[in-house]
């Protein structure tokens, strides 16, 4: 079996994937934006034939793809990069090869198409419209109320996202948002804010996961003294999670989704409501993968390998509560020092999977403009309380310092 990937060495976890599809026994052909030699070692090692194209340039990935299927058949194109998954579903038209449509990836990929098929198909959406320019922003916010939520059609990751109470607010967001162009404005949904993901293989779900993001995202993004959880639950029959998890059933239903990795979030108001969020056809981001490894012992890159390949793959289990918190440093500059990591390793270190912070001496990242800000620490427990008590004891005690 011969599956172009598309973007094997970036982001880095596609590499692992990457691997994860060659140990399948399949030929993974690589076509990508970087250099071969660029590659990670995962991806470069595991590649029967590489193609070095502009992504952005779709002509030129088309006319590539279509000189190579003179050669060698294509039995299949993936994708796991979410600006490239509408590129993935064009390639397959163009060559006739079976999968997901340009119109569904185009689901997958437009907040406000996502969120019609889903209207259709009865399930709860915040109330929302889509906005080309500074007027039709003005209307659809008078339509839907505030307070809203204002984002790109085609985001991810919460970037150029803004919670909007009043048409004050509203004045300051628009001149910071000029350079986005097609926007969703959506009803603000008050609650606490979960996952939903999964790996499908023919049809079926293999494996579901749900996740607890501490706080919501857009709170995370907002200040930069909070550290970011991302909360993998170890017990999936919690009934507070059971309206959410039949609505994530019944999501991937609406959008016919029928092979590899699905990402979902979806909120929990107060009074018990669940309301969808949004979903893309990819991975989480930011480590979650690892972090759903821990959780279940598991190898999540192999199970997308084997239900795209062989549309099953053998069931996992979450066996503990894993949890991913990220820290960023006080102060600009360079790291000088970190605060508690000896006395938290000693004390709590048997729960603790990962530590992966920048070095003493390293530049600090923009915490605006990355999800893993200056490191993070992936811990796990199969307690739940004695998961959030490690959250609170790394957010208070484990400190870095910048200058």
């Amino acid at each position: 079996m011969n599956i172009a990937m598309i973007s094997p060495g970036f982001p880095l976890e596609q590499a692992y994937f990457t691997r994860a599809l060659a140990q399948t026994g399949a030929q993974a052909i690589g076509v990508g934006d970087q250099p071969l030699e660029a590659l990670p070692p995962e991806a470069r090692e595991n590649l029967a034939h590489y193609e070095h194209v502009a992504l952005a340039d779709e002509g030129a990935v088309l006319r590539a793809l279509s000189g190579l299927a003179e050669h060698a058949r294509i039995d299949q194109v993936e994708c796991l990069w979410e600006p490239y998954v509408v590129l993935a579903a064009r390639i397959r038209e163009h060559l006739g090869i079976a999968g997901m449509t340009v119109e569904q990836a185009n689901w997958f990929r437009d907040k406000e198409q996502m969120k019609l098929v889903l209207d259709r198909a009865g399930i709860r959406t915040p109330r929302h419209a889509s906005a080309g320019n500074a007027a039709e922003i003005w209307e659809a916010a008078e339509q839907i109320g505030y307070p809203l939520i204002i984002k790109p059609i085609a985001g991810a990751g919460s970037a150029d996202t803004y919670r909007v109470d009043n048409a004050e607010e509203l004045a300051t967001v628009q001149t910071m948002i000029g350079h986005v162009g097609q926007m969703s404005v959506e009803e603000f949904i008050d609650g606490e804010e979960f996952t939903y993901d999964t790996v499908c293989g023919n049809g079926d779900i293999l494996f579901e996961n749900v996740s607890w993001y501490i706080p919501r995202p857009l709170q995370q993004r907002s200040h930069e003294w909070i550290s970011p959880v991302t909360l993998v639950l170890s017990d999936l029959s919690d009934p507070r999670l059971a309206d959410g998890i039949a609505m994530g059933r019944a999501v991937i239903e609406a959008l016919d989704f029928t092979h590899g990795f699905t990402h979902m979030e979806w909120y929990r108001k107060s009074e018990g409501e669940v309301v969808f969020g949004e979903i893309g056809a990819r991975p989480p981001g930011a480590r979650t993968v690892d972090v759903m490894n821990y959780a279940t012992d598991g190898d999540l890159f192999a199970t997308w390998a084997q239900a795209v390949t062989a549309g099953t793959a053998p069931p996992l289990t979450h066996k503990f509560n894993c949890a991913s918190m990220f820290k960023r440093a006080e102060g600009r500059g360079r790291i000088t020092h970190v605060e508690g990591l000896e006395r938290l390793l000693r004390e709590e270190g048997e729960h603790v999977c990962v530590v992966d912070l920048l070095p003493v001496g390293a530049q600090r990242r923009d915490w605006r403009a990355t999800l893993l800000s200056d490191g993070m620490i992936i811990y796990r427990h199969m307690d739940l309380g004695e998961t959030l008590r490690l959250s609170d004891r790394f957010a208070r005690e484990l400190q870095m310092y910048a200058e």
